[in-house]
């Protein structure tokens, strides 16, 4: 018997307001075409002013636990992955434990940007394999309206807000891919590239900043990083990719969605698609998309999934598991 990290329950919460590309035309040198043929994105939510990332993330978890059937006292800990946390401390998390009504236990936030939510999701299994939770919920959550410069036409146009979630619980498995759950896991990072795609504040430097990216140079990288980091993935659960059901992929770009899916041999009936009505949101697009793909049927018990998902840092990374 082996330890395995299983997903019981999964759900989203996406802001009331819906932005069309039509949106930006009034602003902005684009149009809806543009827009679309270079991102595959046709529009996203944006927060209201009084909403924060805590407030769509308790609403995700929400929705992650009546799927699960169970109630804040049954969980162990909260993962939140979010770049954009209400306040500098204390943590998303611990806001979300208490909007819960969860008195036990704890909750921490983890920042690695687009990457976050495999970043969480990794460390959630580790601490339900080393036995130091029962089930842990497992956040991405961000408000990136709130860091866009309205005037770069190449950043403002891609992102969204939005939250998901999803409840892993420890349960017996054989030790074998059959298994269902958390199969392997891959991280990686590489500080070098911070220029290509970051934010140009922060606390410690006394400013609030804008998200600053390189497209190319990200879009140059994502492909071949996103492809490794999921075979790597594969091949720790002994797995290659035709055994593959579904690619849930962070939903940046729907140019590296297909470059991937493609070096990875795998069509794209094969692939969970949200990036058209979800815009980039990074940490919560994949639990935004395994929530939006079992609620379309496609993601059913028992199929084999591997996400992955590259962000600033950079840092990439990749899961593998069964549903």
């Amino acid at each position: 018997m082996a330890g395995r990290s299983v997903v019981v329950g999964v759900g989203h919460y996406l802001p009331e307001r819906i932005v069309p590309n039509s949106e930006f035309e009034k602003t902005l040198d684009t149009t809806d075409e543009w827009i679309r043929t270079r991102s595959g994105i046709e529009r996203r939510h944006f927060a209201a002013d009084d909403e924060t990332t805590s407030d769509l993330a308790t609403k995700a978890a929400e929705a992650a636990l009546a799927d699960a059937g169970l109630t804040a006292d049954d969980i162990d800990a909260i993962v939140l992955a979010t770049s954009t946390a209400d306040l500098t401390f204390p943590s998303a998390a611990t806001m979300v434990q208490a909007r819960l009504g969860m008195t036990k236990g704890f909750a921490f936030d983890v920042q690695a940007v687009c990457a976050g939510f495999v970043f969480a999701l990794s460390n959630a299994n580790a601490l339900i394999l080393s036995g130091q939770a029962k089930r842990v919920l497992v956040i991405g959550a961000e408000t990136f309206s709130r860091i866009m410069d309205w005037t770069d036409r190449s950043t403002c146009v891609l992102f969204g807000d939005g939250a998901g979630a999803l409840v892993l619980e420890a349960q017996d498995g054989e030790g074998t891919a059959a298994d269902r759950g958390i199969l392997a896991t891959d991280l990686n990072s590489d500080g070098r590239y911070k220029d290509l795609l970051y934010v140009d504040g922060g606390v410690s430097t006394q400013s609030t900043g804008h998200l600053r990216m390189q497209g190319n140079q990200v879009f140059r990288h994502a492909v071949e990083k996103l492809t490794k980091t999921a075979e790597t993935a594969l091949s720790r659960a002994g797995l290659r990719c035709a055994d593959v059901d579904w690619i849930v992929p962070h939903q940046a770009n729907i140019r590296i969605i297909q470059g991937t899916a493609k070096k990875m041999g795998l069509p794209m009936e094969n692939v969970v698609v949200t990036v058209q009505d979800h815009g980039n949101t990074s940490a919560a697009s994949i639990p935004l998309a395994l929530s939006v793909g079992k609620q379309r049927g496609q993601i059913k018990p028992g199929d084999l999934i591997v996400t992955e998902a590259i962000g600033g840092g950079l840092a990439w990374g990749a899961v593998v598991l069964r549903w």
